[in-house]
């Protein structure tokens, strides 16, 4: 099947043997334990190979046994067969697509978990219900490909929703797929809470970091950093340790505010909250390398009007439109549940095209 060799093309099942190979028997000598961060390091690139491996071993095997299909549908066209036959290419597309997505992931910290941020915009209760719907689209995406989601922070809306929300997303290639949603979130609909049933329009900004590992160094200087002890707030579902010392983090210099209220004791909050604060510092020098300038410190990302990234419109059409891509779909009921991938794909594609115009 053409598809397959093209498959083939694009990933070398024999070389990736060969470093898997390669890998184990470093693993196997007496003194591989000596460095532990290094050989750490060389278990998870070990572990992630073998993944991809299997990953297109399986996709592979998935095309072979479709070519038999096809071949028995094209012989004796019977109703069972074709019907077997468009099912398993259906679910042969989504694995192909989400292949082909990870073959888009190269950044330095595309591997890594991600931290996400959801902070509503101006608009109290309309708002903070957006911010709701987003979480729970965030949460549903990551239950569909098999990613954990940690609740670090969670600050309850006044009557619906809430002010602020920060999770750690775990799995492989979290941030890589997830960065594609950073920027300002749109929403249109009529709203639940006018009894007017007048049309609104609301606004959320996400944010996403990569967790960082210890092999990155963020210096934290204690005269640089007040901390804050509060109790968590019980609105965090059952992600939130309602008895644990919530931990907050202000980094003096910059005015960067970090919050930790999952962990069972003060002294976890304060590491999270320690971890999510290099992420965000980390972030900050990046950005100030990207534009170019010498302080961006306090500078805001404007949420509202001109500034999204994408559009939700669930009234007087359903339609979710990307608007750095162009990419959209009529069925929004669908991208609340967490069906996001054409949008991260898209993203991937279009960052490609930037970095290597033709």
């Amino acid at each position: 099947m053409n598809k397959s060799q093209t498959l083939g093309g694009l990933f070398d099942l024999d070389a990736l043997d060969i470093s898997i190979s390669e890998n184990e028997a470093q693993m196997a000598n007496p003194n591989f334990w000596n460095n532990q961060n290094k050989a750490q390091k060389l278990i998870e690139e070990t572990n992630e190979l073998k993944v991809k491996h299997d990953n297109f071993k399986e996709l592979a095997d998935d095309l072979s046994e479709l070519e038999v299909l096809l071949e028995l549908a094209q012989i004796e066209p019977d109703k069972e067969i074709i019907t077997e036959l468009d099912e398993k290419i259906e679910v042969a597309q989504k694995k192909m697509n989400s292949y082909q997505l990870t073959l888009l992931l190269s950044g330095k910290y595309d591997k890594s978990n991600a931290i996400l941020e959801i902070h509503p915009g101006a608009g109290g209760t309309e708002s903070q219900d957006w911010g709701s719907m987003l979480l729970r689209m965030y949460d549903r995406w990551a239950q569909q490909h098999n990613f954990s989601v940690e609740v670090l922070d969670y600050q309850a809306g006044d009557e619906a929703g809430i002010k602020s929300v920060s999770l750690m997303i775990k799995g492989t290639n979290a941030y890589g797929y997830l960065r594609s949603e950073k920027g300002v979130h749109r929403l249109v609909r009529i709203s639940p809470f006018d009894a007017a049933g007048r049309r609104h329009t609301s606004f959320a900004s996400i944010n996403v970091m990569p967790e960082l590992g210890d092999d990155v160094e963020v210096e934290l200087r204690p005269e640089d950093i007040k901390m804050e002890v509060f109790r968590a707030s019980g609105a965090g579902g059952q992600h939130i340790n309602k008895t644990s010392s919530a931990v907050r983090l202000i980094h003096i210099p910059t005015g960067i505010v970090v919050s930790s209220q999952a962990q069972r004791s003060q002294f976890q909050n304060r590491a999270t909250a320690e971890s999510m604060l290099k992420s965000k510092l980390y972030q900050l020098k990046l950005e100030e390398q990207e534009k170019k300038k010498a302080e961006i410190q306090g500078e805001q990302l404007e949420i509202g009007w001109g500034s999204q990234i994408r559009s939700y419109v669930f009234h007087p059409y359903s339609l979710v439109k990307d608007h750095r891509t162009n990419f959209e779909t009529g069925n929004a009921q669908s991208v609340m549940d967490g069906d996001l991938d054409g949008f991260i794909n898209a993203f991937l594609q279009y960052e490609l095209q930037l970095k290597n115009p033709q």
